[in-house]
């Protein structure tokens, strides 16, 4: 107890009797934060985070640009449709629509309506929505799939210099080997490319390109002008092996003198199977003289065309015509020709020269002339039996400027002739104006059609 009449200890009981509680407290908590510092800065940090949180709180719930992307989504959806103008397409689509579910419920009659009105709206909205419908349903990996295929050409038309010195086939072959693709498509397709296909499939539709008619051109210049995977095939060794039995028999010679079975078809002397041999032969006759006028010496120029088609299994044609080729081609198309003037033979090849044997049968001609020989046989008591010829033609193969093997030219021609038992033979002259060459030109129809695959 303090003693009586000092003046500190009457304050401080006054002071301390006067006091809220809560100042005592907060003396109290004070003093303990005054004892330990940490403590002090962590109320501190609590009490700036929480009036930070109350402000932005506020300022989040003030501002309309801070909405939820929720509430935006809802206003829009809850937005009257009539502010979205509907075109005359959407129209015309909406009705088209109407009339298919009309027609698929059996309503012919509302779905006719319907067309019309969508018709007369856009006249092909039937095409536009077909379309629309094919780029929907096209699936993504075949877009994937064209992504990938024009990175992998265009890395391929990269070569480097090194490989610029190499065979054009050798080059080929390694951008194969890298993209392990025949060929790839240039543009984006919803169908399957041929470039699905395997080597093997593609190397069987060659050879039916070639056919058993050996049509070697139409794959040596057309289909391996395609693209690389088609030039690779088209000089497949297989191939031109069996073109070169064809030609030449089984006992062909090997390669002992070629690198390729397609250099030897290009080097090696043959006959084209494609197209008509082709020789015009023109001259001059002299006429006979009037009798009114004796000065007068008439001449006549003579020109007619012999034409020659072969066919790989030795079967050989021959027709001899004042006709022009766009006329007379077409009786050399079939095997068995109708036109009785046409010469049926066979011809053998050796080396650069081809051996001919053709044969005129007496009894092979039409009605009307077996009506004219039954007529002189009547007429004439002297008439004999109808003779039977054969032709005999040698001709050697020769190349014209930078075109080969084209030409056939006449080493010997005669006709042997049976008349009953009697036998006669006939050597002709070759004089160069009388016998012209035979040039080569191609035939489209004969070629147009593959009739069995090259074996």
């Amino acid at each position: 107890m303090f003693p009586p009449g000092k003046p500190g200890s009457s304050r401080f009981s006054e002071s301390a009797s006067n006091r809220p509680w809560r100042d005592i407290n907060a003396e109290d908590s004070n003093t303990d934060e005054q004892d330990d510092p940490s403590a002090i800065q962590h109320v501190k940090a609590v009490d700036e985070l929480s009036t930070f949180r109350a402000q932005w709180k506020r300022e989040l719930k003030s501002s309309p640009e801070h909405q939820p992307q929720q509430s935006l989504t809802q206003r829009e959806s809850s937005a009257p449709s009539e502010t979205v103008p509907e075109t005359t397409e959407d129209q015309a689509r909406a009705l088209f629509l109407k009339g298919i579910q009309h027609e698929q419920d059996g309503k012919l009659y509302e779905a006719v309506k319907f067309y019309r009105r969508a018709v007369q709206l856009v006249p092909d909205i039937e095409t536009r929505l077909y379309e629309a419908t094919k780029s929907k349903t096209t699936p993504v990996e075949v877009h994937l799939e064209s992504l990938t295929l024009d990175d992998t050409s265009a890395e391929s038309e990269t070569v480097d210099e090194a490989e610029e010195d190499d065979d054009l086939l050798v080059r080929f072959q390694r951008i194969l080997l890298r993209d392990q693709a025949v060929c790839h498509p240039e543009s984006l397709q919803s169908g399957t490319h041929i470039s699905s296909l395997p080597m093997e499939i593609l190397l069987y539709i060659f050879k039916w390109v070639v056919s058993s008619e050996l049509d070697v051109r139409l794959l040596d210049l057309s289909c391996s002008a395609v693209c690389r995977g088609f030039y690779l095939a088209a000089r497949d060794p297989e191939i031109w092996r069996l073109v070169c039995v064809r030609v030449w028999g089984v006992n062909c010679g090997g390669l002992s003198n070629f690198e390729s079975w397609r250099q030897m078809f290009i080097e090696r002397p043959h006959i084209y199977f494609h197209g008509c041999y082709i020789s015009k032969t023109t001259y001059i006759r002299h006429g006979e003289n009037s009798f009114q006028d004796q000065f007068y010496r008439p001449w006549h120029i003579v020109e007619y065309f012999r034409y020659l088609r072969f066919f790989p299994d030795g079967l050989v044609l021959m027709l001899t015509t004042p006709e022009d080729p766009p006329v007379s081609l077409k009786e050399l198309k079939h095997r068995n020709p109708r036109n009785s003037t046409v010469l049926r033979g066979h011809y053998r090849l050796h080396d650069d020269h081809v051996t001919i044997v053709l044969k005129r049968d007496p009894e092979k001609g039409s009605s009307t002339n077996n009506k004219i020989r039954n007529q002189k046989r009547r007429d004439n008591a002297l008439w004999t039996e109808p003779s039977e010829q054969t032709f005999h033609l040698e001709l050697q193969i020769g190349s014209h400027r930078s075109h080969r093997h084209v030409q056939l030219h006449w080493q010997c021609y005669s006709v042997i002739t049976h008349r009953g038992s009697t036998e006669s033979s006939t050597n002709f002259d070759l004089i160069s104006g009388r016998f012209p060459p035979f040039h080569f030109s191609r035939v489209k129809s004969y070629t147009a059609e593959s009739e069995n695959i090259l074996q």
